[in-house]
């Protein structure tokens, strides 16, 4: 049976044009509801800010208040959604099967937001939402091992074209097209997403530090590439526990872990805001930069017996439950700091007409220490000797980050909707 627009309304007449706006916007409505929004932190969360509301104030009071972000992982018997076998793209650092790792548990579990249901990832979905569009990852060598679960995660429809050479021969910076869907991939490198220096290009010798950061000038080779991007995911972390020498200005401001006299050590958690400051800063000032911006929350470590230079690995194959879980003061600390900055430039973006999201992936990561490839992993720069309990196997926990993307992904095309309606208006 057809119903026209006159028969929701009493009988009474009502303009196409004006029918038509209503009916888009009772559609938008409701499938508000139907994805929720990460708004209140569940109070069990081990991490601090319990208010941080991920899109800022275009939210609606039709939103259910879920966070997608705090919640535990369950076992999920069907296993993981790719493997080595069916993905060809996984590199070695991170191909833990490839390179023995004996037990496989690990691949067989789900995160369960505490109040709502996370979807399984959808390939096909995720491709027709970038269709057209293009994504770069920023960041270090986690947010590349991202990059990677993603494109495996979509191997299931379609494998890209490696593009890299078509634009740089640095092998640091990725891309990949997928024809079919005009959609762009990226890797941008840039660890400490600040320009650096080598420590002693003063003419100075600073033994064992190797960079100088300069923190009030964001690295050029990322930022001359960004605002060919419609959405940008941005990290750092691990990098940052280097001993490091500080520049603002020019000059020398003091260091983190240099152990030299008459410089102030003036701690990680310095550089690491100022760093971000400065990143979100240049996306903010750029003028043709009209992407959304994702800042992917700190990724932990997990190494035990032993710091990662002294024996230390990571040999757990479960997850940890909350109980069992103690978050050190220096993880509160990095999380903290970046998602304080985040919160700053989402709140002069939206004065501006630009989107700055929180990708939470730090509570579900805290969880999995049994998600690292420990020995079982392979790369031409690392020594064999010592375990690698920063990066995170494929298939692996990793790929919950994506499904997380996807959800916010729909969430934009949402609120994208929403503006147009409201320009309709």
């Amino acid at each position: 049976m057809k119903f026209h627009a006159s028969e929701f309304f009493g009988g009474k007449t009502t303009s196409p044009n004006i029918s038509k706006q209503v009916f888009q916007l009772a559609l938008t409505l409701v499938l508000l509801t139907i994805i929720p929004l990460c708004l209140i932190r569940n109070p069990h969360s081990p991490l601090p800010f319990p208010d941080i509301n991920i899109h800022g104030s275009e939210s609606t009071e039709f939103e259910k208040k879920c966070d997608i972000f705090s919640g535990t992982w369950v076992p999920f018997a069907k296993g993981p959604y790719y493997t080595n076998a069916t993905c060809n793209l996984i590199f070695d650092q991170q191909n833990c099967m490839k390179f023995g790792r004996p037990d496989t548990e690990f691949q067989k579990w789900r995160w369960k937001p505490d109040e709502c249901e996370l979807p399984l990832f959808d390939a096909v979905q995720f491709l027709e939402l970038v269709r057209g569009k293009s994504l770069a990852f920023v960041g270090d060598s986690v947010g590349k091992n991202q990059m990677q679960s993603l494109v495996c995660l979509l191997s299931s429809v379609v494998y890209p074209e490696d593009v890299t050479l078509k634009y740089t021969s640095d092998t640091n910076f990725n891309r990949w097209f997928y024809t079919d869907y005009n959609f762009t991939l990226a890797a941008l490198w840039s660890p400490f997403l600040v320009k650096t220096s080598d420590a002693d290009s003063s003419g100075d010798t600073f033994k064992g530090i190797l960079n100088g950061l300069h923190l009030d000038k964001v690295d050029e080779a990322w930022a001359a590439e960004i605002t060919k991007f419609d959405y940008v995911i941005i990290s750092a972390g691990q990098w940052f526990f280097r001993p490091l020498l500080f520049y603002e200005n020019g000059q020398l401001v003091g260091c983190n872990n240099c152990q030299q006299e008459n410089i102030t050590d003036l701690s990680v958690y310095y550089g690491y805001r100022k760093a971000f400051r400065t990143a979100f800063r240049t996306l903010l000032n750029l003028r043709d930069y009209k992407g959304v911006t994702f800042l992917r929350t700190f990724s932990p470590a997990h190494f035990e017996n032993g710091e990662w230079n002294k024996g230390g690995n990571c040999v757990r194959t479960r997850p940890f439950t909350r109980e069992e879980l103690k978050v050190n003061q220096y993880i509160r600390e990095m999380y903290s700091t970046q998602v304080e900055e985040q919160r700053a430039a989402a709140e002069e973006g939206s004065s501006r007409g630009l989107q700055f999201r929180l990708l939470n992936t730090t509570e579900a990561m805290l969880l999995r220490p049994d998600g690292h490839p420990n020995h079982y992993g392979q790369s031409p720069h690392r020594n064999v000797t010592l375990a690698d309990c920063v990066h995170w196997c494929l298939p692996g926990p990793i790929d919950v980050w994506n499904e997380f993307l996807l959800y916010m992904l729909k969430r934009e095309g949402q609120i994208a909707f929403g503006r147009k309606l409201q320009e309709i208006g």
